[in-house]
């Protein structure tokens, strides 16, 4: 695996994956989720994006939609929270066993200025093949995190720049509708029974 010159700002990530799981814990207290709560994802029907696979394909959210669905942000050049999270969703589906196949898994980059198809597909071959990375104009990408309501920022750092990204895993049922949240480092205890609970 290449060298990473960048640091991702972690603290930055686990933030913002916090206020999430917080507005997450609300509704959950609630028990429903109002359709126009702002803290929670849109369902997948209602999200407009266009990007790319690192097979150069065309991905849009209407695809995802009649398979339960993982989705999380990451770029290649972070060297600890990315590839913990990847690594920790390999175990996942490999725990998963055949029900994983039914899976959309998709890595969506927050930083397209660096990842390109082939720089993603040379990255995800590290991990499990189901996951699919996704890159793209900016402007695109944008529109992908308001839709999931994550939040991405681009930060100077020693003559170069890293990514402060929402550190979560969404998960959708196969209808598109949001489902849960798995946090950053959660017990693959807890983590698997989130991802069957949308297989079921």
């Amino acid at each position: 695996m290449r060298t990473r010159r960048a640091v991702i700002l972690g603290l930055g990530g686990v933030a913002g994956a916090l206020a999430f799981t917080l507005g997450l814990g609300a509704w959950r207290s609630r028990g429903t989720a109002p359709a126009t709560d702002p803290r929670l994802p849109l369902p997948i029907a209602e999200m407009d994006f266009t990007l790319t696979d690192q097979c150069g394909a065309t991905v849009r959210p209407s695809d995802w939609i009649g398979r339960p669905t993982m989705i999380f942000f990451g770029f290649t050049f972070c060297p600890d929270v990315c590839p913990t999270t990847l690594s920790d969703i390999s175990g996942w589906l490999e725990d998963l066993g055949p029900e994983a196949d039914r899976l959309n898994v998709t890595l969506i980059s927050v930083d397209p200025e660096r990842d390109t198809p082939a720089v993603l597909s040379d990255y995800l071959a590290n991990f499990d093949p189901r996951i699919t990375g996704l890159t793209g104009p900016l402007a695109e990408v944008e529109r992908a995190a308001a839709g999931l309501r994550a939040s991405f920022e681009k930060v100077p750092r020693d003559g170069d720049y890293t990514v402060n990204h929402t550190a979560g895993v969404f998960l959708f049922h196969p209808d598109g509708r949001f489902a849960s949240i798995i946090d950053y480092h959660e017990d693959r205890r807890f983590a698997v029974p989130k991802i069957r609970r949308t297989l079921s």
